[in-house]
């Protein structure tokens, strides 16, 4: 396979969609196992999809790993406004093609993320992951990310006939 010396990490052209659109399947590994697996792949390729055709706007950028002409790997990045009113960069996606981890792709699509933030003046580049995914969690700690935000999630049963709680119709059923 490649050696991290012959990947070249670039800008999206649009002569990669097609296998930038081959990626997002390894978007849906390490999904929470109570989400519905056969929504998971249209989401994520939606997500990618988005990316790319936000593209051409401001405040957006792709960046891809590429070897010897085969995309091998991607990250989007945006703006996005913090709660705090703060712009930050943000990683919308990251993904390495099968069979290709543990070559340091990852680590240098994050890079590109991390100069693409930093020549844009953003003092902070966050990005979400799933709680179970821990070789990703694994990474992104490594390159020096914090945790600071946690999502909870319970699953509970939908009442009858979908009616509100406390309404009319639920007290009277």
């Amino acid at each position: 396979m490649a050696e991290q010396s012959t990947i070249l990490v670039r800008p999206y052209l649009p002569d990669d969609r097609g296998q930038v659109m081959a990626l997002p399947p390894r978007l849906t590994e390490w999904v929470a196992a109570w989400r519905d697996p056969a929504a998971v792949l249209p989401a994520v390729q939606g997500w990618v999809r988005d990316s790319i055709d936000a593209i051409s706007q401001p405040g957006h950028a792709i960046y891809v790993a590429a070897d010897a002409g085969s995309i091998v790997g991607l990250v989007t990045i945006c703006e996005r406004t913090h709660f705090t009113g703060q712009v930050d960069a943000y990683v919308g996606e990251l993904a390495v093609k099968p069979g290709m981890a543990r070559r340091g792709i990852a680590t240098r699509l994050m890079a590109a993320a991390e100069s693409w933030a930093a020549d844009r003046g953003l003092a902070f580049l966050t990005l979400e992951t799933g709680a179970a995914n821990q070789p990703a969690r694994k990474l992104y700690a490594a390159l020096g990310y914090q945790e600071e935000d946690v999502r909870l999630t319970k699953a509970v049963s939908p009442s009858p006939s979908g009616q509100q709680p406390g309404s009319k119709e639920a007290s009277l059923a």
